[in-house]
């Protein structure tokens, strides 16, 4: 096929056990020539993350607190890990010089991503592969924003030079030269801006999910998984909850058109699902590509008279949700009335100071307040242009006793956004998957 980048998530390297079916998935694709690795998971569910005993250490540090069970216990994950893979790995050097910077202030950033920087190494070992630290190959600003163009072009001059090679995900560097992460997630990102450097034909991002399912199946028994995605259709659905990958991750490879494949470590048999600019050919005749959604949102409903004649409504409508530090997530609107969808989250305690306010400064009629509603996107490309969808959608929730509060169709006609109210959030995700999957 060519060039693929693999990117393993925490899961996928928690212990040695997954870090030899990692050498089997790899042993048998000689196309993967870049490995991206995070640091090691949860094993099983009362464990913990190797980034948060870190974090842990650090804080222990800052409060002189004793540390060195924490920071032992860091060291027994790799040290097991390192046993089981056997690959005669010294790195006792390391973990002192990690222990000398942290006990001399060092950030708290530089204590999260030596996760990330152990388990590389410990992974080129294995593989016989190049070690490449992304320390100095991956560039943000003095602000920590993320300078793409530089890195994109110290990636292509560095990774350039080894055929194969492990990476470190989760963090680079500041101009001056200080280790700076990613959100959590990152070496999603991390792997993406390989890919659009080595040029690849496909970055792999490999966890413990096989792909995208049409709906949560939390909610709905047994869901079909979505073989084929587009990029747009994956925003969409990750806005609304549906996270398998970081949402950054998709921007760089989307750029440079390389497809990302969700694959599932501990099922490589399966196909999992292909992200792309296109919709393919198989998929063509899809309706519905997939259904999510999000609880607890508050709607706010301004009304005036003679709206759309109050030049500058909107404008004051803004400066009132920025002076409350609010991210609005909806708008609909009809000739008198705009409806403001914020998360509860967003709000806090200050529902009656913002809806004072609002009634203030708009000069409103009446502000009405709706709580605990749960907004649900019904989304497919094949939804654009096709008679009946919409109606399909309301008549199955009106026959399954679900009220609908909000309808918000974009333009573009790929998604339907509803809102009902929380006790009806599952029974309308089911619904909609029946009415149009099964």
């Amino acid at each position: 096929m060519g060039i693929k980048v693999a990117k393993f998530g925490g899961s996928s390297v928690a212990d040695g056990i997954q870090l030899a079916k990692l050498k089997d998935i790899i042993a048998g694709d000689d196309d993967i020539r870049y490995v991206v690795v995070s640091a090691p998971g949860k094993r099983f569910s009362q464990d913990s993350k190797l980034t948060d005993l870190l974090y842990a250490t650090k804080v222990h540090i800052e409060n002189n607190l004793p540390y060195d069970q924490l920071f032992q216990a860091v060291k027994d994950r790799f040290n097991a890990i390192n046993l089981h893979l056997d690959t005669k790995l010294d790195l006792e050097e390391d973990y002192n010089k990690i222990i000398s910077k942290l006990e001399s202030g060092a950030s708290k950033d530089y204590i999260a991503s030596r996760g990330e920087y152990l388990n590389a190494k410990l992974v080129a070992a294995y593989l016989g592969y190049d070690f490449v630290d992304i320390k100095d190959l991956i560039k943000f600003d003095e602000r920590g924003e993320l300078l793409s163009e530089e890195t994109d072009a110290v990636l292509k001059e560095e990774l350039i030079k080894h055929e194969r090679a492990v990476i470190p995900g989760f963090y680079g560097s500041t101009p001056d030269g200080k280790v700076k992460t990613f959100s959590r997630g990152g070496s999603d990102i991390t792997g993406s801006l390989v890919a659009r450097a080595v040029n690849a034909d496909m970055y792999e991002n490999w966890t413990d999910v096989s792909g995208f399912l049409v709906a949560d199946p939390k909610i709905v028994d047994d869901p079909k998984p979505i073989g084929h995605i587009t990029y747009l259709e994956l925003r969409e659905l990750s806005y609304m909850g549906a996270t398998v990958l970081h949402e950054d991750a998709i921007y760089p490879v989307r750029e440079a058109g390389i497809p990302i494949n969700i694959r599932n470590t501990n099922k490589p048999e399966d196909p999992g699902t292909i992200i792309s600019a296109e919709v393919a050919e198989d998929h063509k005749g899809r309706i519905v590509t997939g259904i999510a959604g999000t609880k607890d949102f508050t709607v706010i409903a301004v009304h005036k008279n003679r709206l759309k004649s109050d030049r500058g409504f909107l404008r004051k409508l803004a400066g009132v949700l920025e002076n409350f530090d609010i991210v609005l997530e909806h708008m609909p609107s009809s000739v008198d009335c705009v409806s403001l969808i914020i998360s509860r989250d967003e709000i806090g305690g200050r529902i009656d100071d913002l809806t004072e306010e609002l009634q203030r400064q708009l000069n409103a009629d009446s502000v009405e307040v709706l709580e605990n509603v749960a907004l649900i996107t019904t989304v497919g490309e094949g939804m654009a242009y096709r008679t009946g969808v919409s109606a399909r959608l309301f008549t199955s929730l009106a026959e399954a006793g679900v009220n609908i509060r909000i309808i918000d169709q974009g333009s573009n006609e790929y998604n339907i956004i509803i809102g009902v109210t929380n006790d009806d959030f599952e029974k309308a995700i089911r619904t909609i998957y029946e009415a149009f999957v099964e």
